[in-house]
Parts: structure tokens; sequence; C-alpha cells
């Protein structure tokens, strides 16, 4: 496993929720722990808590202040753990805007995992009433990412 590859790993632990994360490839395995370590050298042993206490606590605040909109409509979730990016390439348009108008499985966001940029697609039609996230805001499984009337 080349060392990009190993930094995105730590990267994502350490911006997530996650704890613990093993991987076993034909190179061999590693295993990634977060604990109370300012950062993390890529050597043998990963562990690795590259922000402090205080900022997962804000990022896990975020998706429960956004709990109350529930009754507004429709919300598009994160299928994955990743980087949020509202559009293509850091000077193109957007996928989406708020009032824009969206069609089941048009693309509405991109989510970077380990380097593979996927697009996020939207699983209802509608129009765009909120966006939840930052653009280059690190982003849980099922967090919440649109408001869609």
């Amino acid at each position: 496993m080349d060392l990009r590859k190993l930094k995105t790993l730590i990267d994502l632990v350490s911006e997530s929720n996650i704890s613990e994360l093993e991987i076993t490839e034909a190179e061999g395995k590693v295993r990634i722990v977060k604990g109370g370590v300012a950062s993390a050298p890529p050597m043998p042993t990963y562990s690795t808590a590259a922000a402090p206490l205080a900022a997962p606590a804000a990022a896990a605040a975020a998706p429960e202040a956004v709990a109350e909109p529930v009754a507004e409509g429709r919300m598009i979730k994160s299928p994955m753990v990743g980087t949020f990016y509202r559009a293509a390439s850091p000077g193109a348009k957007p996928f989406v805007d708020i009032g824009d108008q969206v069609k089941e499985g048009e693309p509405v966001c991109i989510i970077e995992a380990m380097k593979i940029m996927n697009e996020i697609e939207s699983d209802c039609e509608g129009k765009i009433l909120r966006i939840l996230c930052e653009n280059g805001q690190a982003v849980e499984f099922g967090q919440p990412l649109f408001i869609v009337e």
C-alpha cells in the first residue's frame, strides 16, 4: 500500500467518528486506531487523532443541529464517509444551488473517498431548500447533505 493511500485512510479516520479501521490487501494489512496523539507519522503502527477533541464534538453536533428541518422536506443523505464537494472541480459551477429543481437520479454533489470521486445522485424529485454541508467538509455515512421540498 503506498503512502498516499495510507495518508488518505488516516485522514478519513481522523475526520470521522470511526475509532478503528482495518484494511487487508495483497501487500499486507493496515490497522488504524484513533488515539490521543496530535499527529501520526506513517509507521507500522498507525494511531491518529489529528484534530483536538473539541473539533470532532463540533462536527458531531452539526448533524444534530440540522435534525430539526426534517418536517420541511426530504433529505438527501451521504451514502459514505468522505469529503463533500458541491462541484466537479474547484472552479466549476456547483451541481445544484438553493432553489434549483432536481430530478431523481440527477447528480447533486461529489463525495471523495480514498481519492475516488463518487458522484451522488438525488433519490427524490423537488426543489433544493437547504444545503447542509460546506464545500470541502468531511461527512459521515447517513449525514444529511440537502433538504428537498
